[in-house]
């Protein structure tokens, strides 16, 4: 048995949605978590930096003995996984493709108009709907950027008159969706905004919850 822990990373704050997911799944598991504050936000950086950085932060866990790596990071997942995956040997998995897996089991043509809400770096890469067009070929997908709310997430600023507005005009996009995915592991902490703001048939998806 490979008792050596689980390395975790985000650019802040949100990859602990994720890492407390998976305390709840896996509980007799260690983790080491990397919120990597100092070079928060990742959505608005090139391409190239993004992979740098993603290899800086894996090169660090793997330094600290992990013997698999999460990127709970949406940005990172999009742009950098496959290019990690074929750079080291230690497994690596992000949280697009886990999330899509998930989801087609619980849609059907009568459902399956799928919003995405992200970063823009995120939306950019086309990767969600990449994996969604692969595994529910027949969605109708909405994808829409939101580049204020990961940053107003890291200041606190998530159930304020602020929050309340920038979620409101996010939300006008989704009206018509049958579920909603939040992009980034940020965007649950405005979960209870943005369900103020849409119809309860609308399913949000925390990319950091496995659904039963």
């Amino acid at each position: 048995m490979n008792n050596s822990p689980i390395g975790v990373f985000d650019s802040g704050l949100g990859g602990l949605n994720v890492l407390k997911e998976l305390m709840k799944e896996l509980p007799n598991e260690k983790y080491i978590y990397l919120g990597d504050t100092k070079r928060f936000p990742y959505g608005q950086k090139s391409i190239d930096a993004i992979i740098e950085i993603a290899k800086q932060n894996v090169e660090f866990l793997i330094k600290q003995g992990v013997k698999l790596v999460v990127i709970a990071c949406g940005t990172v997942t999009s742009q950098a996984l496959e290019i990690l995956q074929e750079i080291y040997e230690i497994p690596i998995v992000g949280i697009i493709e886990p999330t899509i897996l998930n989801l087609k089991d619980r849609i059907d043509d009568m459902d399956n108009t799928i919003g995405i809400i992200a970063t823009k770096g995120t939306i950019r890469s086309g990767a969600w709907e990449k994996k969604i067009s692969e595994y529910i070929p027949n969605a109708e997908i909405i994808s829409v950027a939101a580049p204020l709310l990961a940053t107003m997430a890291e200041e606190g600023w998530i159930n304020n008159k602020i929050a309340e507005y920038t979620v409101k005009e996010y939300m006008k996009m989704f009206k018509s969706v049958d579920k909603l995915i939040l992009g980034c592991t940020h965007y649950p902490l405005f979960k209870t905004l943005m369900q103020k703001e849409l119809s309860s048939k609308i399913e949000i998806i925390d990319t950091g919850v496995v659904e039963e």
